[in-house]
């Protein structure tokens, strides 16, 4: 019993940082150790209206291959049960958008967490920016219960929002990946993280989008500051719908 106590705590500082660090500011803000449990807040710009701002959608399923340290990762994309996030995701890698980019933040201590990245200054506060628009780019928080015919758009749904159990159709299980975000709820963009182990307490409150399906120890062997040699979409491409 002590031993699953302590586990809690450590979520609850985990996730706290979390929305402590979605209020800051971009100014003096800096890249955490990787020993840290401070989590770091995505692009914090949220928009009016995001589900007008990005109608972008995957149906069905996409295979991405991410190369990293000079090994891949396969990642399987649901676009089946995360059209709009799983959308935003293909179409950045289909831009090369991600090559180059680093994992600003890996935290694997007291235990494993997650490995993020996908921002373009580094920072952890940085997101994509539309080069046709000149605007940044969000998405909504896309969330889908068991039973539910379609996901549900702008409202977290797990502990953080008071509920206990959040039975999502995508969970926060070892080899998620998802999309990192500020307090606010539609303020993703670019940055995503891969689950180290099975967190499901971040079940309902961020959007998990795909699994690695291969090259899980790859994503183990990432450490802060490693850089995304390339990500291609390998399967699935014409499933993505603009």
């Amino acid at each position: 019993m002590q031993i699953k106590i302590s586990r809690w705590l450590v979520s609850l500082i985990i996730v706290g940082a979390l929305f402590l660090g979605g209020c800051t500011s971009q100014e003096g803000s800096s890249q955490t150790s990787e020993n840290s449990s401070a989590t770091t807040p995505v692009f914090t710009t949220q928009v009016n209206n995001p589900q007008m701002t990005n109608s972008l959608r995957l149906e069905g399923k996409a295979t991405v291959v991410m190369v990293v340290n000079g090994s891949p990762i396969t990642i399987e994309v649901d676009g089946t049960n995360a059209p709009v996030t799983a959308g935003n995701f293909v179409d950045l890698v289909d831009r090369g958008f991600y090559n180059g980019l680093i994992f600003h933040r890996v935290v694997k201590n007291p235990e494993p967490f997650v490995a993020q990245g996908g921002d373009p200054q580094g920072t952890g506060m940085g997101g994509f920016v539309d080069p046709e628009t000149k605007r940044p780019r969000n998405v909504p928080l896309e969330i889908k219960l068991q039973g539910q015919a379609a996901p549900s758009y702008g409202k977290a749904l797990g502990r953080q929002a008071g509920y206990s159990d959040p039975k999502v159709v995508l969970n926060h299980k070892k080899g998620a990946i998802a999309m990192a975000r500020s307090q606010a709820p539609d303020s993703a963009s670019s940055q995503f993280y891969f689950a180290l182990s099975d967190i499901d307490f971040l079940d309902g409150d961020y959007a998990v989008f795909g699994y690695v399906t291969n090259g899980m120890n790859v994503v183990e062997g990432i450490k802060q500051g490693d850089k995304i040699d390339s990500a291609k979409v390998t399967q699935g491409a014409e499933n993505l719908k603009k």
